[in-house]
Order: C-alpha cells, then structure tokens, then sequence
C-alpha cells in the first residue's frame, strides 16, 4: 500500500471513527454560522421596517427575533464545541493507542529506523495533529454552509451581490489551497527533525552514564546540537510558511471583501436596495470575514495534519520484523535447541546445539557475532538463511510471543520498568525469593528503604548499575523460561558477586537449559560446555578449564 494511500486511511479513519460526533458537531456548526449570519439580516430589517416606520410593536417583534437568533446561535456553538472536542480527544487517544500497538506488536518493525524519542514524538504530537481534523473538519463545513447562506441573503437583497460571492468564492478557496502546499512540505520537515532530536536528545540521556565514562561528552553535544540547529532552520521555515500563508490569506479576504462593499455601496448609491438593505449587505460582508479567515486555518491544520499522518502511517505500515506461524507449544518443553547453518549479519554457517537441561557457555571473539545470535534466538530479526528448532520444532513456526515465552532472551541493556522492585520482579505469580537469592538481589534489597516495595524510577535510574543489573537478572529467572539466554548478566557487579551470582545459576537452572552468552570467566566456569564463536561459526568446543589451557585464542577473548 503506498505512502498517500496509508496517510489518507489514517485521516480517513480518524474521522470515520467517530463520524456521528464529527457529523453532530457539523450540524450544530451551521447553525452556528447560519445564525451569525442572520444577525445582520436582522439589523436590516429592524431598520427597514421598524426604525425608520417608528412602529414600536415592529422594533420589539424584530428585537425579540434577534434575540431568539442569538440564543439559538449560541446554544448551538456550544453543543457543536463539545461534540467536535470529544471528537478531537478520543481520535487523538485512538490513534496513540494504534501507535502503542503497532510498537508493541510481537512481530516488531514499527520501531526500525527511529529512535525511542522519535517514537514518542509520532505517539504525542503527531496524533494531536491528526485528532484536531475533526474539529477543523465541522468549522470548515459550517464555514461553506455559512457562504451559502450569505450568499443567498445577498442574492434576495441584490442578485449582483450574491453572484459576486457565489461566483468568487470557488477562486478565493482554491487559492488559499495553493498558497497551504508550501506549509504542508515544511510543516512535515520541521516534525522529522523535531522529532530526530527529541530521539537524540533521549538517547543521550539514557546512556549519559556510559558517555562520562568514556568522556564523550563533547561529541554527544555537537551531535545533539547540529541535530538542534536542524531543527531550529525547519522550524523557522514552516513558521515563515504558515506567517506567509496567514498574511496572504487576509490579503485574499481582504480583496474579496472590499470588492463586496464597493458594489455593495455602488447599489446603495443608486438607489437600487435601502439603507436597511446596504447595513445587511455590509454586516454580510464583515460576517463573511470569520468563515473566510476559518477556512484558511482549516486549511492550515489539514496541511499539518497530512504531514503528521504520513508520519503515522509510516510506523502502522512497516512490514513486520520476523514472520511467525500458528504452531502451540506442548504441554512439557525439554528445551533442547538446535541450530544449523545459521546466516544471519556477521554469522556464516553456525551449527550449534544445546540440550535439555544444559548450561552451555557461548564465548564470541565478536560482539557483532553474539549479537546476531542473540536477534535471531530472540525472534526479534528472521535469519538469512538456516534454521533454529526448540525440541525439533522451528522456532518461525510459533507466533513470536509464543516462541518468546519459551525461548527468553534477557539482553544486556534491559531495562526495568517504573514500579516497585517485587512487580519488577515477579512472573506469573511465582514465589520471586529463589530468583532473587540466585542474582543476589536480595543483597540489593537490604541496601533499599522499603525493600521490595521500594519504587523504581523510569528505566531504574535510581537505582546504581550493578543493583539494576541484579534486579533484571532476577526478572528473568524468576520467569522460569523452559530455556533462557543470557548475554553479559554480571557487567556491573563485582568480582565476588559475580561469583556467587555463577554459583546461584548454575543451581536455580538446573535441569533447565540456559545459554551464557559472555566472555566472563566466572559463568563460563559453571557452564557444562563452552563454545567460541569466531569469524561467524562455531571455532572450539569444550569445558572452560580445558579450554583455557588448550585454546590460545579462547584463553585471549576471555582474559582480555
């Protein structure tokens, strides 16, 4: 489906959504407008047939009129309001919801290519701007409808007059139509790159640890700043476009307006309509100024709002990250997994097997090799070529949340979520005591205030690296996966730790097949076998201590 079409659906189904809302705020908008409208109707006839008569039944008949009229108008503008503003909010929550889903989606792929800050400007702003088209939407059509009736009261009043706006309208809205694509373009260019260093700017912030350590913190800034002036120049621009477009707007209004009362005026001269007649064509006129005006900021959020929405329907229709079929798992998983020929980024051929209940060491020589194993055993990328099987089973046949469950892979860099650090923990209802025991989190636990019901800010920022460390390994073993992979688990603790952690694993694990994907000596120590994976396969085999005095290569990827 292309690009146009996808934004379009997105728009359109904003609106369809809530079309009885959208098309209630219609209603009650033209009666608005008509209402408006009729005022100066009004003020005419109550000069032509009361004033200047002097009849003081006929000025208090027409009086009471205009007050019906403006008691109806304004009844009708509110309950438009709210309709269009219910409109509004819920298509905005919708379309935040479709985003949330589409990201959260077990297939993966919305988030590819866009950084986390970038994703949650699309979620926020971009759905705003969507949302506010069915409020626009109403304005403008009750906007037309109040064209409509100007013109037709300018037509009983002079035919010349209601031709002049009937046939000059059509020209006036084409053109604010026109001068809106210049803003449309930019509008879309300052999102992207507002967004890219919103992305940028959370990026940073999230690994602003890692770049102290590295003192790196002058490259983070230039980066963040040309990204920032990026976004300054676009930003300018699509407001040069929208104060340009605003003031050709009045410029066009103003035009049309004032070719109005000068014929309007011409006629009054001659004696051709009453003065009654001319206050009513001049109050029409001024009146048409607000639908006009209207317009051209319905105009300018429609701009904006196909802007947001290409952006939207960027991430609803990204093609999926990994297929995934329909197969259910058997009621017992032994957990032998098998892989043969697997290609995928840096891995050439691996052949690799782990069985049932083993606790097996995977040593990469390369990081980018591990990380490729790790994708495709996470079901987070389909792999070139090869296949993966969990007891005989490929795992693509599984739906990938079902695969997930039972192959869990706990990255490096996972994160924790805000709560407590028992809800961080606790799977399934499981008792989290042995998990955490293993991971050494309960020596975390005893440094905490309030223990397990200590809260955990955003991502466990208030936590040190090493306590969050120990709490997402505990997460992970607590879950009880038939089969779980490990990568790196024990970076930020130290070296005892790290040894007691090793010896917690190896006996909450047992009987359960777990992959040690690291180069600590520590884990590589209890695990039953050890593979080291080089140039994309699967180089040496056997247990750490053999290996270490038999295998130079293995001896230098493990001690550094």
């Amino acid at each position: 489906m292309s690009g146009s079409v996808l934004r379009g659906s997105v728009l359109g189904g904003s609106i369809r959504a809530f079309g009885g809302r959208v098309g209630a705020a219609t209603l009650f908008f033209c009666g608005h407008q008509i209402g408006e409208a009729l005022v100066p109707v009004l003020v005419g006839a109550v000069i032509d047939s009361a004033v200047r008569t002097g009849d003081p039944a006929a000025l208090l008949g027409w009086l009471a009129l205009l007050a019906v009229d403006f008691a109806f108008l304004s009844t009708c503008y509110r309950l438009g309001a709210r309709q269009a503003w219910i409109a509004d909010v819920r298509a905005d929550q919708r379309l935040r919801l479709l985003v949330a889903r589409r990201l959260l989606d077990p297939a993966g792929g919305g988030e590819a290519g866009r950084l986390p800050g970038e994703l949650a400007s699309i979620a926020t702003s971009d759905t705003k701007r969507v949302g506010l088209v069915n409020f626009a939407l109403p304005m403008g059509l009750a906007a037309l409808a109040s064209l409509v009736v100007a013109a037709v009261a300018l037509v009983r009043i002079s035919v010349p007059l209601g031709l002049l706006i009937l046939l000059g309208t059509p020209p006036v809205l084409y053109l604010v139509h026109l001068f809106g694509r210049p803003l449309e373009r930019r509008s879309e260019a300052e999102q992207e790159r507002a967004a890219r260093a919103a992305g940028i700017a959370a990026d940073l912030v999230s690994g602003i640890r890692v770049l102290k350590g590295l003192r790196a913190e002058p490259a983070a800034i230039r980066r963040y700043t040309r990204a920032s002036a990026d976004s300054l120049t676009a930003t300018l621009r699509a407001t040069g476009s929208q104060a340009w477009f605003s003031g050709t707007v009045l410029i066009v209004n103003g035009t049309f307006l004032a070719a109005i009362a000068l014929v309007g005026g011409r006629l009054a001269a001659t004696g051709e309509i009453s003065v009654g007649q001319l206050v009513s064509a001049v109050g029409l006129a001024q009146f048409l100024v607000d639908p006009l005006q209207e317009l051209g900021w319905v105009n300018e959020r429609l701009a904006q709002a196909r802007a947001s929405a290409a952006r939207i329907a960027g991430i609803l229709g990204a093609r999926p990250a990994v297929a995934g079929g329909s197969a259910a798992l058997p009621e017992r998983v032994a957990g032998a997994v098998q892989v043969r020929g697997l290609q995928h980024g840096p891995l050439r051929g691996l052949d690799m097997d782990a069985r049932p209940g083993e606790l097996l060491g995977v040593a990469a020589a390369d990081a980018g090799d591990a990380v490729a194993l790790l994708d495709c055993l996470a079901r987070e990328a389909d792999q070139e070529r090869g296949t993966i099987t969990l007891d005989g089973v490929p795992l693509g046949d599984y739906p990938p949340e079902t695969a997930r469950s039972a192959v869990l892979v706990a990255a490096h860099d996972t994160a924790l979520f805000t709560g407590t650090v028992a809800e961080n923990v606790t799977a399934a209802g499981r008792d989290p005591g042995p998990a955490l025991a293993a991971a050494r989190a309960d020596q975390v636990l005893e440094t905490l205030t309030a223990g397990a019901d200590t809260v955990v800010a955003e991502q466990g920022r208030t936590l040190s690296g090493g306590q969050r460390q120990r709490i997402a390994l505990a997460r992970a073993l607590a879950a009880d996966a038939p089969v779980l992979v490990l990568h790196d688990p024990t970076t930020a603790v130290d070296s005892v730790t790290e040894s007691e952690i090793a010896d917690g694993l190896a006996t909450l694990r047992h009987a359960r097949t777990t992959l040690l994907v690291t180069s600590s000596p520590a884990l590589l120590a209890v695990a039953d076998r050890v593979l080291l994976v080089e140039g994309g396969r699967v180089v040496a085999e056997d247990r750490h201590d053999r290996l270490l005095r038999s295998h130079p290569r293995y001896r230098e990827v493990v001690t550094g």
